[in-house]
């Protein structure tokens, strides 16, 4: 854990290209924890407190419990993509802006945790399908450039820490039980 807010579990590393195979399982083990453990973090919270952003100028607990499913379902397409094509040029999102539509300000946190848990299940038989050799496929990122799927497994592990550690950081900075 780090004192910078922003990131509670430090920024993301770029990996090397290739990953061992405990290295991807403890990965994918983060991934399938996900869900659960961001439910557990908005658990019980009233509605005022998911309209807290976790941070000055950040999002709302309502808005990164939202903006989980939305980018992982984008890493989910990305990851099939990869599987599926020779090295597909993927396309990026403007997730701040997502963040301000209606579905991510309104909707009750429970919409996207069902998601989250739906979407997850398909993910990780997804992952724990791969051949050795596909996690050596690659996209290319139109900001980051090309990677491989196992930097991208990197990425989404560290993605799910890092959001669930905002809201139980901001959780027990203002002593909700």
């Amino acid at each position: 854990m780090t004192e910078d807010i922003r990131y509670p579990v430090g920024k993301w590393q770029m990996p090397p290209e290739e990953l061992t195979p405990d290295q991807r399982a403890q990965l994918i083990g983060q991934i399938a924890e996900t869900p659960a453990r961001l439910r557990q973090a908005v658990q019980g919270l009233t509605e005022e407190q998911l309209e807290t952003p976790y941070r000055p100028g950040g999002w709302t607990v309502r808005q990164v419990a939202h903006h989980v499913p939305d980018s992982h379902l984008n890493s989910y397409i990305r990851f099939k993509l990869a599987l599926t094509e020779d090295e597909p040029t993927i396309k990026t999102y403007h997730e701040d802006l997502w963040a301000e539509l209606a579905d991510s300000r309104g909707t009750p946190v429970e919409v996207s945790l069902a998601l989250l848990d739906s979407l997850h299940h398909r993910w990780v038989v997804l992952l724990r399908s791969f051949s050795a050799g596909d996690w050596s496929r690659k996209l290319k990122h139109p900001e980051v450039g090309t990677i491989t799927l196992d930097q991208l497994l990197s990425l989404y592990g560290w993605h799910g820490r890092h959001h669930v550690a905002h809201v139980a950081g901001l959780r027990q900075r203002m002593g909700w039980a």
